[in-house]
């Protein structure tokens, strides 16, 4: 392996950076010097800094130097990755399940991995150990409904008549999307929780203007955008609720910002792909939301919803997945007693690992084993969460 700078660290087995920035346009100009070096670096650029993952080490000093060359700094305390593991007796029928209801590829460890590397990894793993009660983890995705209909999936259950439940019993709300609005100036985009917008681009020049253009009309709105840089492809999105008013906050209609969008990308040539779109949550059931909700906000650094009637947490930074908590009933005592089948691993620097893992354990977690790269950590009421040094 190539001597990796002092920007980098690796996390879940790749080289990550993340450059702090003053504005998107900034962070623009960066992501437009990255694009040349290679069409398989991927870029995630916000409005406060830009993540960089690498596709080989020998772009990290050519990276590094274009961003010292801006005035941008690294900040690796920022790094993490969150993944999801699946215990489970029927490994390959669980597999067979969820590469359906999120369109994920199969992974090198036997899971399965998100194409567009934005979405958490699943990683399943062998167990023998009975759980016949339903869990307190499950999934929230949200697809275009033409996408939802051909996951086939088969009738779907509960309140809202989006459940749907693996081999073994763990469940997913698999929602179908919509159309942004009515108006032919946002039809490129999709509503999937949220405001999104996928690009194909057919050159690293088409790329950096496009992420260019959508920089400079977010900025000039105010509005934290989140741009994504793939090979072939630039993502363009409003996170989680982000486009309507009471979540946001700006005296903005977001809708004007996606027509913007829409038209700059049309008058660069990019083509929308409505297939794309996907947004993927973790619910998490609790008798006590609070307690629960301040360890993971603590634990994994994230930040409340301003609405104050949404639970919701996310990362500030809108790279990793949101977590919402709903109460029930505290007299669910086998239920709660149970070890849940789904899980939470958190992949974090090496050099900053003992420091995660203190952080947590003083929110309220107990630490259950630990091995010399991973401690185990259970929340207030009993929920794994995994902390992974490095690789």
């Amino acid at each position: 392996m190539t001597e990796l700078g002092t920007d980098w660290r690796v996390v879940d087995g790749v080289a990550a950076a993340w450059f702090d920035v003053p504005s998107l346009i900034e962070g623009a100009a960066l992501a437009g010097r990255i694009a040349e070096l290679s069409a398989e670096i991927v870029v995630d650029l916000r409005a406060t800094g830009m993540r960089v993952r690498l596709d080989s080490d020998e772009h990290a000093e050519a990276v590094s130097g274009a961003a010292r060359d801006l005035g941008l700094a690294a900040n690796p305390a920022v790094l993490q990755h969150l993944s999801v593991v699946f215990e489970s007796a029927n490994p390959s029928g669980v597999r067979r399940f969820w590469q359906r209801a999120l369109d994920y590829a199969p992974g090198d460890d036997g899971g399965l991995t998100d194409p567009l590397r934005r979405d958490p990894a699943i990683r399943i793993r062998q167990s023998t150990e009975p759980r016949p009660l339903r869990n307190r983890i499950h999934l929230d995705v949200v697809r275009p409904a033409a996408a939802v209909e051909q996951a086939g999936l088969g009738e779907a259950s509960g309140p809202f008549g989006v459940c749907h439940t693996d081999p073994d019993g763990n469940e997913v709300d698999l929602v179908p999307g919509a159309a942004l609005g009515e108006s032919i100036g946002t039809a490129d985009w999709q509503a999937v929780f949220s405001a999104m917008a996928c690009y194909r681009v057919t050159s690293p020049a088409q790329q950096r203007d496009l992420a260019a253009a959508a920089a400079a009309l977010a900025d000039a709105t105010g509005f934290p955008l989140l741009v994504d840089l793939r090979p072939g492809l630039v993502i363009i999105d409003s996170g989680k609720d982000q486009w309507v008013d009471d979540a946001h906050g700006l005296e903005l209609d977001f809708t004007d910002l996606a027509a913007d969008l829409q038209t700059a990308a049309r008058e660069l040539g990019a083509t929308a792909d409505p297939w794309l779109p996907r947004f993927t949550q973790l619910f998490l059931d609790a008798a006590d939301v609070a307690a629960v909700r301040a360890f993971w906000a603590a634990a994994l650094g994230y930040t409340d919803d301003r609405r104050a009637w949404v639970n919701d947490i996310h990362d500030p930074r809108r790279l990793n997945p949101e977590l919402v908590f709903q109460e029930i009933d505290a007299s669910e005592t086998a239920r709660r007693r149970q070890r849940n089948r789904i899980h939470v691993e958190l992949a974090v620097p090496s050099d900053l690992a003992q420091t995660r893992l203190a952080t947590t354990v003083a929110a309220g977690g107990r630490l259950l084993d630990a091995s010399e790269d991973r401690w185990r950590v259970a929340d207030p009421e009993g929920n794994d969460l995994v902390i992974v040094a490095g690789a």
